[in-house]
């Protein structure tokens, strides 16, 4: 339901808070391959001398070769590809309550079995485990985030969208900036089992700020009187609704997951890279500046929803955001300049992104079917993460799994990043286009956004007196 303008005090700021708690513990958990890599992909035992660039001792590990180590970040992509639209369909019917207390338990349980399957390293339940534990997880986490965006953009469309968006996600991304601080070393005292079994506790908590959500959102929307609105126009909800999406929704879609793939796939790897390529970084350092592309995120995302609250133009936004990607991966594949200076720049395009594109999805198609239209973006932007993964670890797979891959795989590997975000630059100026010839929705500015606020609110107008505090 869309607001004329957010006549709700601060109570949405509550919700926001806990909406933000939401995904901490499955953004934790999925990012923690990425910072044991090594470990993942070390020797069964060390007593046949796998040695890696850093270290004359060989490092102990779960055996896993490069393509079964890609396939763990693929397989979530693809479960949630699939789940997301399920699910996306499920809250416009039934409400956000339902599929975050079942999506929010399934991050919990993948998590736990995942650890689980550590423990049976040298056999052959070690990757069906930990595979299916991925696959449970996927389930929860993409839906999660799906949904998380439908909670923000019900409370807070028509005012601080982009701010409470950006919020959201980097709030949300905090799991990962503490994953890539503090694994290694929880790791290093306690060993890959007790550490993954950790990360499978966090999600705990996450799962309580979800029971927290769903009650606020529900008593919320009923103190506003609109309970009984959103039942009505939930039971007009069809499948078929998807037909009513513009041809400007579905080149955003592209757009977000040309670009998320190459961020994702990239962070992936980046540590074992960093390692890799350039000298006197260890496991540890090699983890701190991968994750400084959330890290920059986590800092620049309130100021970057201000502006463009302020601002509007997403449109041209999304396209710069696009441009000034491609510099990095150009750096990473051809020249020696520190990695920090990549992934900081990296870190800057994508709080913009975070802030431009997904948010723009509730200005582009109707009400009543953003949960299927959020859905849908998830789940092409997860496809593209799946596929890319697979072709990442086809690059990147070579006889020795736990020694140094040869940088002529990791340059193919960063063209491979480049031609991606060529892409991204291409369906973001299509956008552009399109948007302009269909009135501009995109580009809009604030002063323009509000006069046109009644064109994309379709059913549901509140009274500005009428507010929770």
């Amino acid at each position: 339901m869309f607001f004329s303008s957010c006549p709700v005090g601060y109570y949405r700021f509550l919700v926001l808070f806990f909406n933000c708690m939401v995904s901490f513990g499955s953004y934790f958990c999925f990012d923690m391959p990425s910072v044991l890599q090594d470990q993942f992909q070390g020797n069964l035992t060390c007593y046949n001398g796998t040695f890696t660039k850093h270290s004359m001792g060989c490092v102990e590990g779960l055996g896993m070769s490069p393509q079964e180590y890609n396939l763990l970040y693929a397989i979530c992509a693809w479960t949630t590809a699939v789940v997301v639209i399920m699910a996306g369909f499920l809250a416009d019917k039934l409400g956000n309550w339902f599929g975050l207390l079942l999506f929010s338990f399934m991050t919990v349980l993948g998590s736990a079995i995942f650890a689980l399957g550590s423990h049976f390293k040298g056999t052959p339940y070690l990757l069906p485990l930990m595979l299916t534990g991925r696959l449970l997880f996927g389930s929860g986490n993409g839906t999660l985030i799906m949904l998380q965006n439908r909670v923000t953009a019900f409370w807070f469309n028509g005012k601080e969208l982009a701010l409470a968006s950006s919020l959201t996600v980097s709030l949300s991304r905090l799991g990962s900036v503490v994953n890539f601080f503090v694994t290694q070393q929880f790791n290093s005292h306690y060993g890959i089992q007790w550490t993954l079994w950790g990360g499978a506790i966090l999600c705990v908590p996450s799962f309580m700020a979800a029971i927290v959500v769903s009650v606020l959102d529900i008593v919320g929307v009923k103190q506003l009187g609109l309970d009984g609105a959103i039942k009505e126009e939930s039971k007009n909800v069809r499948v078929q609704d998807v037909r009513r999406l513009p041809l400007r929704y579905w080149l955003l879609v592209l757009t977000i997951m040309f670009f998320y793939t190459a961020i994702y796939c990239f962070v992936a790897d980046a540590s074992k890279f960093i390692q890799d390529k350039y000298d006197g970084y260890d496991q540890k350092t090699a983890g701190y500046i991968a994750g400084a592309v959330f890290d920059c995120a986590l800092v620049l995302s309130a100021a970057v929803g201000i502006l463009i609250d302020y601002i509007g133009m997403r449109g041209v936004l999304i396209f710069l955001c696009s441009v000034l990607t491609l510099p990095v991966f150009a750096l990473l594949a051809f020249t020696n300049v520190p990695p920090l200076v990549s992934t900081l720049w990296l870190g800057v395009t994508y709080s913009f992104a975070v802030a431009s594109m997904r948010p723009s999805i509730p200005l582009l198609v109707p009400q009543a079917t953003l949960g299927i239209a959020m859905g849908l973006a998830m789940s092409v932007q997860m496809i593209g993460v799946g596929i890319t993964n697979l072709i990442v670890g086809t690059i990147l797979d070579h006889e020795s799994s736990g020694g140094k891959i040869p940088l002529w795989r990791w340059q193919r590997m960063m063209i491979f990043m480049l031609v991606i975000t060529m892409a991204c630059v291409g369906t973001s100026v299509a956008l552009n286009i399109v948007d302009k010839k269909q009135g501009g929705t995109l580009n809009r500015t604030r002063k323009r956004s509000r006069e046109a606020e009644a064109e994309l609110s379709p059913i549901l107008i509140t009274d500005d007196k009428r507010h929770l505090n």
